[in-house]
């Protein structure tokens, strides 16, 4: 039996594609590695469960040959081509193109603008490249071909969507399918041993001539309209960080909005000796009372923590008593001007003279998904809700922009600002322990 070994390194979001066998959404700015990483993970898949049968598309078929399976033919699957392991069908009138696996295996290759080539097949895994150029309906007809695995195959049924980021209100942000973000740093090809290679240099220098709203989208990754995003200095590549061990000498805020049919929002932050504030947890969750909210906080966001300086709310006086009752804590009232706090976080966004914001985002700070909000495809987390926090519109013939956000999907956004606020605008903060 012939082996092939592999070594590539696997960072970012796409480790989801690896860790877990749910349907994701994958997206990023142009370059980041999506692509290569998702299909190796599916050809070793291919590999391991004779018999699985899967299929990867584009929009348009012709685009498939010089993109997506170039890449498979040349940085993916050489060496199990070369050893007999994979061939290429290119298809026939009762069957569609395929790589064919010695074991039975085999990945329909084809577009779904000839839809009658591939939507025959009965498949375990659909992998879409380009998901941005697809429509809703797209989507729906190809989730009718998860079905039908025999008992050696991969034993889960998922669909993997890889995309550049496009308008804030496109399909597939509101499809309820989970999506996760990627970055420059994330290809190996762009960024290695703490910086940026030959190579990524070169082709980050290409972005920055990008203008416009395809510079916030291929650049920054953003779900960007041409105009009226909040905090335009927000880049996904520079403000989302993996996880380290925190300092306990570090400062901890709290920032907390209240709800119940719109989401109950707590966010635990650090402050480092230069302030610096890392977003290190996030709660955020619907259909939930002020007291359990509560023991979710005490118990899961501040667990192993040091006691934060303060936990700054919005003004809702009888839900602050709830929960310093069940917390012991006092509370304290967010700084009251909406407009500079929003000017204190877009100013914290901003690189700095040594190159670094002053404000970070772990990545996965989420404790952990609201079921309903995915269900209702609502963006979930601050790293979620940036991209689409837009500027409100005047109604009337002009169209244009208030001074104020428009109020949607701002859950995590609000608690965000409150800290910024009272860290930047009020000072040092006197807290009342129960």
């Amino acid at each position: 039996m012939a082996t092939v070994d592999v070594d590539f390194e696997v960072r970012g979001a796409i480790r989801e594609v690896y860790r877990t066998h749910r349907s994701l959404i994958i997206s990023g700015p142009a370059g980041t590695g999506k692509t290569l990483p998702t299909l190796l993970w599916l050809h070793l898949m291919m590999l391991d469960y004779p018999g699985t049968k899967a299929l990867v598309v584009r929009k348009v078929a012709r685009t498939l040959a010089g993109t997506t399976l170039a890449t498979f033919r040349e940085k993916v699957a050489p060496e199990a081509i070369a050893a007999g392991l994979v061939e290429f069908f290119s298809g026939s009138p009762k069957e569609p193109a395929s790589y064919r696996y010695a074991n039975g295996s085999r990945i329909v290759v084809g577009g779904l603008d000839e839809p009658q080539k591939i939507m025959g097949a009965e498949v375990s895994v659909i992998v879409i490249d380009e998901a941005i150029e697809t429509t809703a309906r797209d989507i729906n007809m190809l989730r009718t071909r998860l079905r039908g695995a025999p008992p050696t195959a991969y034993p889960y049924y998922r669909m993997i969507l890889l995309t550049n980021p496009g308008p804030p209100a496109h399909h597939l942000k509101a499809g309820g399918m989970r999506m996760l973000y990627s970055v420059h740093k994330d290809n190996p090809s762009l960024y290695q041993g703490g910086q940026w290679t030959a190579e990524g240099r070169r082709y980050l220098g290409e972005l920055e001539l990008l203008t416009g709203v395809q510079r916030e989208r291929l650049l920054y990754g953003r779900w960007a309209a041409a105009e009226g995003v909040v905090w335009d200095a927000f880049d996904p590549a520079v403000h989302i960080i993996d996880p380290f061990d925190v300092p306990e000498s570090w400062t901890r805020w709290v920032g907390i909005d209240f709800g119940y049919t719109a989401p109950f929002t707590a966010l635990l932050f650090a402050e480092d000796g230069d302030g610096r504030l890392y977003l290190m947890r996030e709660w955020v969750r619907s259909q939930m009372i002020v007291e359990d909210h509560a023991r979710v906080i005490r118990e899961r966001l501040l667990a192993g923590q040091p006691r934060p300086r303060a936990f700054i709310t919005d003004h809702d006086a009888e839900d602050r008593a709830t929960l310093e009752r069940h917390l012991g804590v006092g509370t304290q009232a967010a700084h009251k001007s909406v407009s500079a706090g929003l000017q204190a976080v877009n100013s914290r966004l901003k690189v700095q003279a040594d190159g670094r914001p002053r404000l970070f985002v772990f990545r996965d700070a989420l404790l952990e998904r609201d079921p309903a909000m995915d269900a209702a495809a609502k963006p979930i987390g601050f790293a979620e809700e940036v991209s689409g926090y837009v500027w409100a519109k005047r109604r009337g013939s002009d169209d244009s922009l208030k001074e104020e956000p428009l109020k949607e999907n701002d859950h995590s956004c609000d608690p965000t600002r409150y800290v910024v606020a009272e860290r930047d605008l009020v000072g040092r903060t006197r807290v009342r322990w129960l």
